[in-house]
């Protein structure tokens, strides 16, 4: 594809960026907050076009149908795209893997091809080797992409593996969190991913029961919501857990209170790319157990920002508490090594590396390599 080309330019560069808006999960407020910094900081006309559109009041109904739901919502998409993009230079798709790439990004990948705009494939998921090695339209598809950019240099790589080139641009930080020293912990444990399979909330009751025969007062917060909920609280109460509470989904502004309150964070994927929660543990001053799940050690360095176990370790993660709640030492260290790494991912990097590719695209200065910009903003994270 050939690509918008211009020495300068008058206007301002018009962005069209795809995003979930009212499906909870990483992408939708990532979304929001780039249009918001795009904006502000770089005079980007940054918009959203929301790949879960809603429909008027009087069709509703049609999304309340498991079969009609993906066949309603999917041709809202595609008619909504089709109206809108022919108004922007760049159409940046935030893209998962599987079914959410067919229905979310491929359409956004045809109606910007046809109508000849710039297309970024941002990929920030962490089922990207399962989506290569079943899905056969996912390398050629990927292809038709103008630029393709990571969330985590383990996207980069595996994309390598498939002869694919990818720059690395990472989630940013919420800087709503705010700081809190740590060094001599209570047992106050958090967690709070979607409650989906492949974070596998069981592994962390595991290892808080574990640590509760050690803590009888250990508290564990369970924090958003999905379809396992109902699955999870049966398995706490088969644990015998006490002081496990399951808090839901709760308004943003809560949210920096919520990681104030808590001593430890947990996670437990199976796989992952480059997890926001674990930056906001960062920039809580909240020491933090992940196992080496997808592109979590590229961001923990095991000992020095965080502590690092294998998948689906439940003692090795009770081990690591325990560790952290009797060393206030290691606390201190570690808390301070992750709040300075958690600076690389501030907006004003990540809206500033985003600008200078939209502004390489609009120039037609795209190339097959990756420019010293987004090298640069990948270099800082460990690989």
């Amino acid at each position: 594809m050939k690509l918008v080309a211009g020495a300068s330019r008058s206007k301002p560069i018009r962005v069209l960026i795809t995003a979930p808006k009212f499906i909870i999960g990483g992408h939708n407020q990532q979304a929001a907050d780039l249009i918001q910094n795009l904006r502000r900081t770089h005079g980007i006309q940054a918009e959203l076009q929301p790949t879960d559109p809603p429909l008027p009041r009087p069709l509703q109904f049609l999304y309340r149908n498991k079969l009609t739901r993906p066949v309603v919502r999917l041709s809202l998409y595609t008619l909504q795209l089709l109206l809108r993009v022919p108004r922007y230079d760049i159409v940046h798709a935030y893209s998962a893997g599987l079914w959410s790439y067919a229905l979310a990004t491929l359409p956004a990948l045809f109606v910007a091809r046809f109508y000849r705009k710039i297309f970024i494939l941002f990929y920030a998921d962490g089922r990207l080797t399962e989506h290569l090695a079943t899905w056969r339209t996912a390398v050629p598809t990927m292809r038709l992409a103008s630029v393709i950019v990571g969330a985590s240099p383990h996207i980069r790589d595996v994309l390598e593996q498939h002869g694919l080139t990818a720059r690395v641009i990472p989630n940013a930080v919420n800087t709503m969190v705010r700081y809190r020293a740590r060094r001599n912990l209570r047992p106050r444990l958090m967690t709070n991913r979607l409650l989906e399979p492949l974070y596998n909330h069981p592994c962390v009751f595991r290892a808080f029961a574990r640590v509760q025969q050690r803590y009888p007062d250990a508290e564990l917060v369970v924090g958003n919501d999905g379809i396992l909920r109902a699955d999870l609280e049966r398995l706490a109460a088969e644990l015998g857990l006490r002081n496990c509470r399951f808090i839901g989904v709760r308004p943003i502004e809560e949210v920096p209170d919520i990681y104030d309150a808590a001593d430890i964070y947990l996670t437990s994927p199976n796989v992952d790319c480059n997890p926001a929660s674990i930056l906001e543990s960062f920039q809580a001053g909240l020491p933090v157990v992940a196992p080496r799940a997808g592109g979590i050690p590229y961001m923990i360095e095991h000992g020095r920002t965080g502590l690092v176990v294998d998948i689906n370790d439940d003692q090795a993660m009770a081990d690591c508490v325990i560790r952290l709640l009797e060393d206030p030492d290691l606390v201190e260290r570690m808390t301070a090594a992750a709040r300075a790494e958690a600076r690389q991912y501030t907006w004003d990097h990540v809206a500033a590396s985003w600008n200078q590719l939209y502004e390489a695209a609009a120039r037609g200065e795209l190339s097959s390599q990756p420019a010293a910009s987004s090298q640069t903003t990948s270099s800082t994270i460990r690989s």
